[in-house]
C-alpha cells in the first residue's frame, strides 16, 4: 500500500518545534495521510433529476491532529466555488480548494495560514454533473422518466461530495435534499422534515446515521413508487418494529410485493445468528433502472437491479430464486460490511465473501429446496478456474492503486471466501464458528476491522492455536489452488492413502506448482458395508492417511463433503473405481467428482474421451446442479477439440444421448405446480442444446416458440408472451440465428417500448445471440445508443464469440468503437473491457493482439491490467490445451 507517512525528520521537527504540513508535500498516491479525519459530516444537495448537474455544500468537522497549512481529501468532477474554514473559536476564514491529481479524484484544501491542531468545521460549496456512467450521484431514466440516485461504492462518492472516500473513515452523516415539490426523496435514513424551500421545491431532512463511510451513503430521488411492505416484528435481539418499504420506478411499485414478503424471513434468521438486531432502524429496497453492479447493501437503503426486485407469478423461476439470494447477500451485508466495516480494501472479503457465505445459510435454512449447498459448492468451483491462473489476486490482495480496489470485486473475494469460510466451519464446527462471528460483531460494532480481528475471534471460539491461524492464513494471502494427488497402498494389512500438495496448474501454465497450505482434508472410502469418512489437517508437502477399516478393494473419494477449497488427483485405475460408485455419492460429492474429471483433463491427466466417460453418469442424477455439471467440460471439447463436422457429429450424439429424454421430459413450457429446480433445469437443458450444441429438435422446438413471440399483435407490438416466460430469452436466440436480420430489427424496435426488466433481458439475450458478422454488428451498433441502459450494454456485446470468425468479427467492431465504448463505462467497469472483447480467445495469435491493442491503453482504464493479463493468460491456457488434444480419443 501507498500509505502517505511523513519522514522521521519531519516528525521530530514537528515534536519539538511545532512545525507544520506545508501545502509542497506529495499528493497521496495510496491511503490518504491520518493528520486530518473527518469526525461528522452535513450533506445538502440541490438537484433535479431533469436537470444535467446538481448543487451541494458538504459540511465537515475534522480533527486536525496536527499544525497544518493544508488537508488531503478526495473529490472528482467537482467545481468547487467556495471553501469556508471555521476554527475551534468560531473564526471563520477562506481556503481554497485545488484539484491535485484529477483522474484519482483526489484535491487540496489550503486554509490560508499555518493552523495549530484542533476540530476545524470546513464548508464547501460546489455544482457536478449528475454521472452519466453509473457512479456517485447519477442519472437514469425509467420509460422516458428520469431519476437520480446513488452508487458510491468503491471510491465513487468522491463523485458526489468532496470528502475522505476510504472505508475506515467512518462517521455519523446528516442528509438534506432540495428536490422538486412533486418527487420522492429517500435516504439510508427515516425522514424527520420536509420544508418548502422556494416555488415548487422542497427540502427533505432525513435522521442522521449511525457512522458510516462514505461508500455506504445513499439517497434517490424520483417520482418513485413507495410501497409499505409488512412491518419486521421485534426479535430477542431488536426490540422496536423495524418498517418495510419497496421503492420502484413510477407504475412498477405492486410488482415488489414478492420480495417484501421474504424480507422479514430474512432478517429474522440474521438476527438470530449474529444474536445482534438490525440496527439501522428502517429497510428500504430500492429497484434502480439502471445499475452497474447486482446490488448494493447501503445499510437502511438497499438498491437492486431492478429484475431482481420486480417479480410478477410468471416471472422466470432463476430471476425469483436469485432475488432471494441477493437480497439474502445484501441484507447479511447489514452485519459484516455496515455494522462493522473493512479497514482498508485488501479486505474486501470481510464484506464479500461473508455476505455470500451467509447469503447460503439464510437460503438453506428459509428456502432449503434452492440447494445453496450445492451453490457453493459449484460457486467455488467457477473461482478455481480463475484462481488457476498465474495472474490470479490473492482474497487479501494488496493494494497498490485504484484499479486494484475497482477489480477486487471478483470471485476471487466472493467465491473463494465464502468457500474458505465454509471450509475452516466445518473444521471447527457450525456452532464454534457462529460464537467466533458473534464475538467479532460486538467487539467491532459501528467500527472497523482486520482479518487478525475475524481469525482471532474464530480461533478463541474454538480454541485453537497458531497452526489453525496459519492455516486459514494460507488460503487467504497466496494465490491459487491445491491440488492434492492421491496414492492408495495396501500394506501389512492396511489401507494407506499417500498424500502430496502442490500448485493445481492446467497444461500450458508458467506457474510454479511448489506451494503449500493448510487443507482441512476429508476423505471418503469405501468399507465392506458402504462407506466411512476421515478429515486430517493436512499441511505439509507430502503426507499421508490411514483408512481405517477399508476394504481391500477401496475406492477413494478425496474431498467428502465437498467441503474442501481444493482440487484432487488419482491414477487412472482409482479414477475408475470411483466412477463405479458416483451414485453412492452425495450430491454435493458428486459436484467435486465433476470438477475432478474436469481439473484432470486441463491438466492433462486426462484426455477428452476419460472425461466423456467419466462424466456421463452424471447425467441421469436427480438433481438438477449435477445434471448439468458435465456441460462446461462438454462445450470446451465441443468448441475446441472437434474440428470436423463428424467429430462435433458425435459430441452432439453424446450429449443427446445424455440430455434429450430429460429435456422433452421435461417439455418446453412450465407446468402449473412444477418444482423451481425443474423449471430451471429446463431452461439450463434448452440453453446448452440448442445455442451450445445445435441439437435440432431443441433448436425446431425453440424456433417455434421464437416465431410465436416476434409475431405481431394488433397494436403492432410483439407478442412476447407466447413464448414460455423461462425460455423467452433462448428462444428469440435461436430466431435471430435462424431468421436473421428481420428478427434482430423486429426486436431492436421492440426494446424501447418495453419497461419491464426481465423481458429487456430477454431480448437482449437474442440480440446477442447475433451469428453473423452483419447482424452481430448492426446488435452491436444498437447496444451504444441510449435505447440500451448504461448496465445493459454489456450483455449484447459478450455474444458472438463461439468461432475464430466471430471473434474476430466482434474485435474489428470493438477496435473500431473503442472510443464510444469507453464512453459509456465508468472506472468501476473498464477493467473488464479486455475480457468483454477477448474473452473466450484460444490462440496465440489472439493473444497477442489483445496485448498490442490495451497495453499502451492502460493507463486510461483504471483496473484493465489486471483484466488484461488474466485474459491473456486464460488464451493462452486454452491454445496449450488445445493443442495437446488428440481429436480421435474422443471417439472411443
Amino acid at each position: 500500500m501507498n500509505r502517505f507517512i511523513r519522514p522521521l525528520a519531519m516528525t521530530a521537527l514537528a515534536a519539538c518545534c511545532g512545525a507544520a504540513f506545508a501545502a509542497t508535500d506529495q499528493v497521496p498516491q495510496g491511503q490518504l495521510p491520518r493528520w486530518a479525519v473527518p469526525v461528522s459530516y452535513k450533506l445538502a444537495f440541490k438537484l433535479d433529476p431533469a436537470k444535467q448537474a446538481f448543487s451541494g455544500t458538504t459540511t465537515i468537522k475534522v480533527d486536525l491532529k496536527q499544525a497544518a497549512d493544508h488537508l488531503w481529501l478526495d473529490g472528482r468532477d467537482l467545481n468547487v466555488s467556495k471553501v469556508t474554514v471555521t476554527d475551534a473559536h468560531g473564526k471563520v476564514s477562506q481556503g481554497k480548494y485545488v484539484i491535485a491529481a484529477p483522474k484519482e479524484g483526489v484535491a487540496r484544501i489550503d486554509f490560508g495560514s499555518t493552523l495549530p491542531a484542533q476540530l476545524l468545521t470546513l464548508t464547501i460549496d460546489y455544482t457536478a454533473p449528475l454521472n452519466q456512467q453509473l457512479q456517485g450521484l447519477y442519472k437514469v431514466s425509467h420509460a422516458g422518466v428520469p431519476y437520480a440516485m446513488t452508487q458510491m461504492e468503491p471510491i465513487s462518492a468522491r463523485f458526489a461530495f468532496p470528502g475522505f472516500d476510504e472505508p475506515d473513515f467512518k462517521t455519523p452523516y446528516d442528509i438534506s435534499l432540495t428536490v422538486p415539490s412533486d418527487l420522492v426523496a429517500v435516504a439510508n435514513t427515516r425522514q424527520i422534515s420536509e420544508t418548502p424551500a422556494g416555488d415548487k421545491w422542497k427540502t427533505v431532512a432525513f435522521e442522521q446515521t449511525r457512522p458510516l463511510p462514505a461508500y455506504l451513503v445513499a439517497f434517490a430521488v424520483g417520482p418513485w413508487d413507495v410501497v409499505k411492505g409488512p412491518d419486521i416484528s421485534p426479535s430477542a435481539y431488536r426490540s422496536d418494529v423495524l418498517p418495510l418499504r419497496g421503492i420502484a420506478a413510477q407504475g412498477e411499485g405492486h410488482r415488489i410485493q414478492h420480495v417484501l414478503g421474504e424480507t422479514p424471513s430474512i432478517i429474522h434468521t440474521l438476527e438470530d445468528y449474529y444474536g445482534f438486531g438490525y440496527p439501522f432502524g428502517k429497510l428500504d429496497l430500492l429497484a434502480a433502472p439502471d445499475f452497474s453492479a447486482g446490488a448494493m447493501e447501503n445499510p437502511g437503503l438497499v438498491t437492486f437491479r431492478d429484475w431482481l426486485l420486480l417479480l410478477d407469478p410468471d416471472s422466470p423461476a432463476k430471476y425469483v430464486r436469485a432475488s432471494f439470494n441477493v437480497t439474502a447477500h445484501e441484507l447479511a451485508h447489514q452485519w459484516t460490511g455496515d455494522t462493522v466495516t473493512l479497514a482498508w480494501w485488501d479486505d474486501l472479503w470481510l464484506n464479500e465473501a461473508f455476505a455470500t457465505w451467509m447469503q447460503q445459510k439464510v437460503t438453506m435454512k428459509v428456502h432449503p429446496e434452492y440447494r445453496a449447498d450445492l451453490d457453493r459448492i459449484s460457486e467455488a468451483q467457477g473461482a478455481m478456474q480463475n484462481d488457476s491462473l498465474v495472474s490470479a489476486r490473492k482474497i487479501r490482495q494488496p493494494i497498490t492503486g485504484n484499479g486494484d480496489i475497482e477489480t477486487a470485486f471478483d470471485n476471487i473475494t466472493y467465491r473463494k471466501g465464502a468457500a474458505v469460510l465454509g471450509m475452516f466451519e466445518g473444521y471447527v464446527g457450525e456452532d464454534v464458528f457462529k460464537q467466533g462471528m458473534r464475538a467479532y460483531i460486538q467487539s467491532h460494532k459501528y467500527g472497523n476491522a482486520t482479518v487478525d480481528d475475524l481469525v482471532d475471534a474464530i480461533a478463541v471460539a474454538g480454541k485453537q492455536g497458531d497452526s489453525f491461524k496459519q492455516a486459514f492464513h494460507s488460503f487467504l494471502n497466496q494465490s491459487g489452488v491445491p491440488y492434492v494427488q492421491t496414492r492408495l497402498e495396501q500394506k501389512d494389512g492396511k489401507t494407506i492413502l499417500h498424500l502430496s500438495q502442490s500448485r493445481y496448474l492446467p497444461v500450458g501454465s508458467t506457474g510454479d506448482a511448489a506451494r503449500v497450505w493448510g487443507i482441512p482434508m476429508c476423505v471418503r472410502y469405501g468399507t465392506a458395508d458402504g462407506s466411512k469418512v476421515k478429515c486430517e489437517m493436512f499441511d505439509q508437502a507430502t503426507g499421508s492417511m490411514l483408512l481405517d477399516g477399508a476394504s481391500h478393494a477401496t475406492w477413494v473419494m478425496p474431498n467428502a463433503y465437498a467441503r474442501g477449497y481444493y482440487r484432487f488427483s488419482m491414477a487412472k485405475p482409482q479414477w475408475h473405481a470411483l466412477t463405479q460408485h458416483v451414485a453412492e455419492l452425495s450430491d454435493t460429492e458428486q459436484l467435486a467428482y465433476a470438477d475432478g474429471i474436469d481439473a484432470g483433463f486441463r491438466h492433462g491427466e486426462l484426455d477428452a474421451g476419460d472425461a466423456l466417460t467419466a462424466l456421463k453418469p452424471l447425467a441421469n442424477a436427480s438433481t438438477r446442479e449435477v445434471v448439468a455439471a458435465p456441460l462446461n467440460t462438454v462445450a470446451w471439447i465441443y468448441h475446441h477439440e472437434a474440428h470436423t463436422d463428424a467429430q462435433r457429429a458425435k459430441l452432439a450424439a453424446w450429449v443427446s444421448d445424455a440430455y434429450l429424454s430429460r429435456m422433452e421430459q421435461l417439455g418446453y413450457q412450465r407446468k402449473l405446480g412444477e418444482a423451481d429446480g425443474d423449471t430451471i433445469l429446463r431452461t439450463t437443458l434448452a440453453q446448452a442444446m440448442a445455442l451450445d450444441f445445435g441439437i435440432p429438435q431443441v433448436r425446431t422446438a425453440l424456433l417455434k416458440q421464437g416465431d410465436a413471440a416476434l409475431a405481431k399483435k394488433a397494436d403492432g407490438r410483439l407478442d412476447l408472451a407466447a413464448a414460455d416466460p423461462d425460455l423467452l430469452g433462448d428462444a428469440l436466440s435461436v430466431a435471430v440465428q435462424e431468421r436473421g436480420k428481420p428478427a434482430l430489427d423486429a426486436l431492436i424496435a421492440e426494446l424501447p417500448q418495453v419497461t419491464d426488466p426481465a423481458t429487456r433481458n430477454s431480448i437482449l439475450a437474442g440480440l446477442s445471440a447475433a451469428n453473423t458478422p452483419e447482424v452481430a454488428n448492426e446488435a452491436r451498433d444498437f447496444a451504444l445508443t441510449k435505447q440500451v441502459k448504461v448496465g445493459e450494454m454489456a450483455a449484447v456485446l459478450r455474444g458472438g464469440r463461439d468461432t475464430p470468425e466471430a471473434r474476430d468479427a466482434l474485435w474489428q467492431w470493438f477496435t473500431g468503437h473503442y472510443d464510444q465504448v469507453i464512453a459509456r463505462t465508468g472506472s468501476f467497469a473498464s477493467g473488464m473491457l479486455p475480457r468483454l472483447v477477448g474473452g473466450g480467445s484460444c490462440s496465440q495469435a489472439e493473444a497477442d493482439r489483445l496485448q498490442a491493442y490495451f497495453e499502451p491503453r492502460l493507463k486510461d482504464i483504471s483496473g484493465a491490467d489486471r483484466g488484461l493479463a488474466q485474459t491473456r493468460e486464460q488464451t493462452l491456457l486454452c491454445a496449450a490445451l488445445k493443442a495437446k488434444q488428440d481429436p480421435s480419443a474422443m471417439l472411443r
